[in-house]
Order: structure tokens, then sequence, then C-alpha cells
């Protein structure tokens, strides 16, 4: 699917108007529902389709972090064949205590998957924890980049960024669905 189109389904079905109470205690009149997206099987699979080539050579694991980055991830892994682990935002505290399921990732080449990227702080602990059970972690694919930062949130940590959408593209996308009513 062409990128400007792709990015119009999303706006479409994501951004929602009304009244809306955010994280932060503030109201908005605006909101986007990020897992509305990752809901509609046909918009997640044209999404896990746009990822596929920003996939640096050399993964040989994806990293589907919780929660917004595992449908994705699935659909990527079944795309091209990578494996992939489930990276939890702290470890279960029952059975096998883990923070990240599936396969070990000891010694293994993680590309991080992510829904949407704002400020990185969730992509950013969970390098950080893969990187201490030995993994290498040096990419993030997402499917929207909402942080406006050339290169990506996740520079400190020397991860860099690739994005289907940028928060710009679905802002044009809009603008462009306004402009044709």
């Amino acid at each position: 699917m062409d990128p400007l189109q792709l990015a119009a389904r999303i706006d479409a079905t994501c951004r929602l108007t009304g009244s809306f109470t955010l994280r932060s205690g503030a109201t908005a009149t605006e909101y986007f529902d990020k897992y509305r997206f990752e809901s509609d099987p046909a918009l997640l699979r044209a999404v896990a389709e746009a990822m596929v080539p920003l996939l640096p050579p050399g993964t040989g694991v994806l990293g589907g972090l919780e929660l917004g980055g595992v449908p994705i991830a699935t659909v990527v892994s079944s795309l091209t064949g990578l494996p992939v682990v489930f990276v939890r935002k702290q470890a279960k505290e029952y059975g096998t205590r883990r923070l990240v399921e599936g396969a070990d990732v000891d010694g293994a080449v993680i590309t991080l998957v992510e829904d949407v990227l704002t400020t990185g702080g969730a992509a950013r602990e969970a390098t950080l924890a893969l990187r201490g059970l030995g993994a290498r972690v040096g990419t993030a694919v997402c499917a929207i980049d909402r942080s406006g930062l050339d290169g990506g949130p996740l520079l400190d940590v020397d991860v860099a960024t690739r994005s289907v959408l940028t928060r710009a593209d679905l802002d044009a996308a809009r603008a462009a669905r306004d402009r044709s009513r």
C-alpha cells in the first residue's frame, strides 16, 4: 500500500474527536487510538508489510514490545520467517518470572518492533534489559514515530529508529482529507 494511502487509512481509523482525559490528567478534544489499527487485520498487515523492508540486514530475532509491538512483531515474523520474542514492561511475578518470553536472547541480534514511539521510554528500557541478557540491539522499527526528532528518540542508547510513518505523515493525510471535503 502506498505510504500516503496507509497514512490516510490509519489517521481516519485512529484519530478520534470528543472529550478525552489524557494520562497526564489534562483533557483533549482529539485522541489517537493506536489499538484501532492494530486490531484491524487489513491495516495491521499493511503496517507489517511496510515494516519488513525497514528491518536491517543481520536481524536474527524480532523483539515485540508489550503491548502494542506484540501484534505487529507477530505479523512481521509470519511474513519474514524471523523468530520473535515478546518483551514485557516488567518481569512477571509467577511461573518463569521472565521479562522476555520466547527464545533465549543471549548473543541474538534483535530488532525492536513497536507501534508508536514518542519519547521512546519503553523501547529504551527494553533495549537496556535485552542488552543485560546478552542481546545486541541497534535498531527499532515502529509503525509511527511521533517524536519529531531527527534519528528518533533512542539515539542516547545507540539505537537507530526506522519508521513506517511519522506524526507529520498522519497530519498531512488529515489535511489532505480535510481539503477534499
